[in-house]
């Protein structure tokens, strides 16, 4: 039988999910083994499948504009226009050949969640113990649990002795979980659910058992490893220039069938005119767009690996420069995910910072209570622990700060105890027995404020030990854990002779409380500065964790991201609907106790709303979210290896604040894409507008195809992928995230462009027209107007190195590979046209010095055209703010 997914099975008795589950402590039969695996399947995630190869390759060929130039290059071929048709089909398959490369090393698959199953596990069937890959569990196994196992399925805890549970690859929480087996509303997040235990986790202290009520699919995991395996969204840019595509394929189309159909009334021959939309289509297709879309990112990548940040997917780089909201795991990504003693009241009145690098206060009774709390402690060293300890991480952390401030020796923790009793929950305290050097024994007690006020008689000053004030204390604990910190207390006291001789210790008494050590994870180094640049880029940072809404808060208030009103949680998410979630997330910066399905409908609402949302985590229970963001990043030093599977940028130093240079280049890669495309379409609406009138006049082709590729790929192509070198103008985060209803180009820019393009068209064609009217052949004449258009692009090249300052105030070998490519370009014209074999390839001839000088000379016009409309341009807008009230 299957385990009923309706079931919240930690809101049921034990009783109740035994009956449920047709099953008892004794375990299953072999009989009924098999035939619930023969109904549920194996216990193991399962991953899609990759897309097949062909597939992709196939996929190159979707967009309007390869149909065109393939519809182009077959009835070029027929017509045996070989050098054409060739022509067309290299552009094709180069094309394709950089999408199916970037397609398939931007694949991601997301195999690592099957890794974090459990290989073996220990089982009760027939009533005896056994084991066996954790495979083989069904729903109804009774499965034992015990210190440093990976828990094999989803369990209801039916025993749990002192037994915690590390689940932060599910909730973000840094402390290990205490688990019992009394049942929970049935409102509880995964991290609330005390009496259950989820496949993946692992058993830090303690031992325990329960029952098996999910496998495979249907564990918390499986449900996580579903949403991973979703097809990830397409970013910005993708959209941007698909966009693009469809509406450049659909105008070339109606064209060139425009331009055919009148040919072929007007009775011209068809072979001609054929020829002549076959041109026009290849002037109108930007087929070095895709190269300098790659080429681009390719720079955006290496440039931000300089920087520590890694890209798993090129489109990647620059859709870190659009986003508008990043929301963040705390644990591990704001956080160091290392519990850290920060304070440490004691009753002389005072708050100290413990550790030393932070500057602590002198503090005469700072090392008693740093001493007990160390001393009362089962942390050990380890050189093989990033801290340089493990044990439960309360332990950890107090052992840390007494041994660094000097409290307490490495050789005083590791001294054997005289007695001592582990904390449990239900305690809420422990306590061991130390031999002071007189030989007297000391006892000494940590644990929970409250449980040691009413143990504690009297509270250590600097002048004498005094009656305790509770109320002092009470106010003091209830001071730090306002502020988000973990509140422990601890106390001492001298043993009587006549105690503690048989083994026993009591439940203590006549205490004398030392202090009380507030402790948290802490914010990491300059995440507080990063995300104000952030702001200042206006940019949104959410912080989102499965973690408790004070801590959020508290930690929120300390890194500087602002909230109004109190962190949202999972609960209140599950009561609204879309609308109202967006509403409440504008509101609050803050998601706190929630899911990663919460967290995947947070980012999904988001991008709903039109926002374009990078998402940070570390974690398993972030990958879903990572996934279906519109930019993830995982953290590469303390990230599970599922979360920088799913993610798209990986931070190798796990520092927040890499994510404020990676949004910089992102912007500065986004930029150069832009001034490259407005150079790449800009020539090309020159040349259609040249083209197209020369279609419908009484002269001869303007040019001819292959001549329009040689412009578009060899002279014009390598200036364009020379722009996507284009270092940064400046201020690139002093700028708003764009506008989500700009396209690839600005409004500004598709001014500019018509302009520049109808002068370009313009020259083109009275040069052609002058050239023939004057009695020169058409290889002669084509190969004027080429050449003067290779000036012009010459000039214009560098017109579009800035959107909005001057060319003039750039340095010009800031981009030394466009300076040699322009150069190169109009070498490779003059070569071209001198050398015999490409110059009857390209139908070619060599023009005289003069006429080299009228086409450099007239080109540069261009230029001129661009500076004047950036000079009046910029004069309106310092007028508009000098009349605008408050501006300059």
């Amino acid at each position: 039988m299957s385990a009923d997914a309706d079931i919240a099975w930690h809101e049921e008795s034990i009783d109740e999910v035994l009956e449920a589950l047709d099953t008892s402590t004794f375990g299953l039969s072999e009989t009924e083994v098999l035939a619930r695996r023969a109904e549920v399947g194996v216990n193991e995630l399962v991953s899609a499948p990759a897309t097949p190869w062909w597939r992709t390759l196939l996929r190159q060929f979707w967009s309007p504009l390869i149909a065109i130039l393939l519809g182009a290059a077959i009835i070029t071929a027929l017509l045996q226009k070989w050098v054409d048709a060739t022509a067309i089909m290299v552009v094709l398959v180069l094309n394709a050949s950089i999408g199916f490369w970037q397609e398939r090393r931007a694949a991601s698959e997301v195999r690592a969640l099957a890794r974090l199953s459990s290989p073996h596990c220990r089982v009760v069937r027939d009533g005896r113990e056994v084991e066996l890959d954790a495979r083989d569990v069904v729903p109804g196994d009774i499965v034992l649990l015990s210190s440093g196992e990976r828990v094999a399925a989803d369990l209801r805890l039916l025993d749990a002795i002192t037994l915690q549970i590390d689940e932060s690859m599910l909730t973000g929480e840094v402390m290990p979980a205490s688990k019992e087996i009394a049942p929970v509303a049935r409102s509880s997040g995964v991290g609330d659910r005390s009496c259950m235990a989820y496949s993946g986790t692992f058993v830090v202290s303690g031992r325990g058992a329960g029952v098996a009520v999910a496998t495979g699919a249907h564990t918390e995991i499986g449900l996580i490893n579903e949403l991973v395996q979703r097809a990830s969204p397409l970013t910005p840019l993708q959209r941007l220039t698909r966009q693009l595509e469809r509406r450049i394929g659909v105008l070339i189309g109606a064209v060139c069938a425009v331009v055919f159909i009148a040919g072929a009334v007007s009775g011209g021959d068809l072979a001609e005119v054929f020829l002549s939309a076959v041109a026009l289509a290849v002037a109108s297709i930007p087929e070095a767009l895709p190269i300098v879309l790659t080429i681009a990112m390719s720079i955006g990548v290496a440039r931000m690996a300089k920087r520590r940040a890694v890209l798993r997917t090129l489109p990647a780089v620059e859709t870190l420069g659009s986003t508008t909201i990043i929301g963040s795991d705390k644990t591990g990504t704001l956080t160091q995910n290392v519990l850290t003693v920060e304070e440490v009241w004691t009753p002389d009145g005072r708050t100290v910072l413990a550790s030393p690098s932070t500057g602590a206060r002198p503090d005469p009774l700072l090392p008693e209570t740093l001493r007990a709390g160390a001393l009362t402690n089962e942390a050990r060293a380890s050189a093989e622990s990033r801290t340089g300890f493990v044990g439960d991480a309360v332990d950890v952390a107090m052992a840390i700060v007494a041994i660094k401030s000097g409290a307490l020796a490495l050789e005083d923790l590791e001294a054997p105890a005289l007695l001592h009793v582990p904390y449990e929950p239900e305690l809420g305290y422990c306590q061991t027995v130390r031999q002071l050097p007189d030989g007297r024994r000391m006892l000494y007690v940590k644990g929970s404020p409250d449980k040691l006020l009413n143990m504690a008689t009297t509270m250590r000053t600097v002048v004498a030990d005094e009656p305790i004030d509770v109320e002092e204390v009470s106010d003091a604990n209830h001071e730090m854990a306002s502020r988000g910190l973990r509140v422990i207390a601890t106390a001492e006291r001298v043993l009587d002779d006549d105690e503690g001789h048989d083994g026993f210790l009591a439940i203590p008494a006549r205490l004398t409380l030392l202090g009380l050590e507030g402790m948290t994870d802490p914010p990491r180094p300059g995440v507080a500065a990063a995300i104000a640049a952030c702001q200042d880029a206006g940019i949104a940072v959410k912080m989102i964790t499965g973690d408790h809404p004070s801590t959020a808060e508290a930690i929120a208030d300390r890194l500087g991201i602002p909230r109004r009103g109190p962190a949202i949680t999972g609960d209140e998410m599950s009561r609204l609907d879309d609308d109202l979630l967006v509403a409440r997330l504008r509101e609050t910066s803050v998601a706190a106790r929630v899911s990663p399905q919460d967290k995947l409908r947070i980012v999904t609402v988001l991008q709903a709303a039109g926002e374009v949302v990078a998402v940070t985590g570390d974690g398993v229970n972030d990958a879903p979210a990572l996934k279906a963001a519109s930019i993830g990043v995982a953290m590469g030093e303390s990230g599970t290896e599922v979360a920088r599977e799913a993610a798209d940028l990986v931070l190798a130093d796990d520092n927040f604040a890499t994510i404020v240079g990676a949004v910089h280049q992102g912007r500065v890669t986004f930029a150069a894409i832009r001034k490259a495309t407005f150079f790449l379409l800009s020539t090309a609406l020159g040349i259609i507008i040249a083209v197209l009138i020369n279609v419908f006049s009484d002269q001869p082709l303007l040019f001819l195809p292959v001549q329009i590729l040689w412009i578009n790929l060899v002279t014009n192509g390598l200036q364009d992928v020379a722009l996507a070198f284009e270092p940064a103008e400046g201020g690139e985060l002093s700028r708003p995230p764009r506008s989500r209803n700009e396209g690839l180009l600005s409004r500004v820019l598709w001014i500019r462009l018509i302009v520049t393009g109808a002068w370009i068209g313009m020259v083109i064609l009275v040069t052609f027209s002058w050239a023939t009217a004057a009695g020169y052949d058409d290889d002669h004449a084509r190969t004027l107007a080429l050449t003067m258009l290779v000036c012009m692009n010459f000039f214009h090249a560098g017109s579009s190195r800035a959107e909005h300052r001057s060319l003039f105030a750039l340095s010009p070998v800031s981009n030394p590979f466009l300076l040699i490519t322009a150069a190169g370009s109009l070498l490779l014209q003059a070569g071209a046209m001198s050398w015999a074999p490409s110059a009857a390839v390209l139908g070619l001839s060599p023009l005289s010095l003069s006429e080299w000088v009228v086409c450099f000379a007239v080109g540069s016009t261009v230029l001129v055209i661009v500076e004047i409309e950036k000079l009046v341009r910029q004069g309106v807008e310092t007028r508009s703010r000098k009349n605008t009230p408050g501006g300059i």
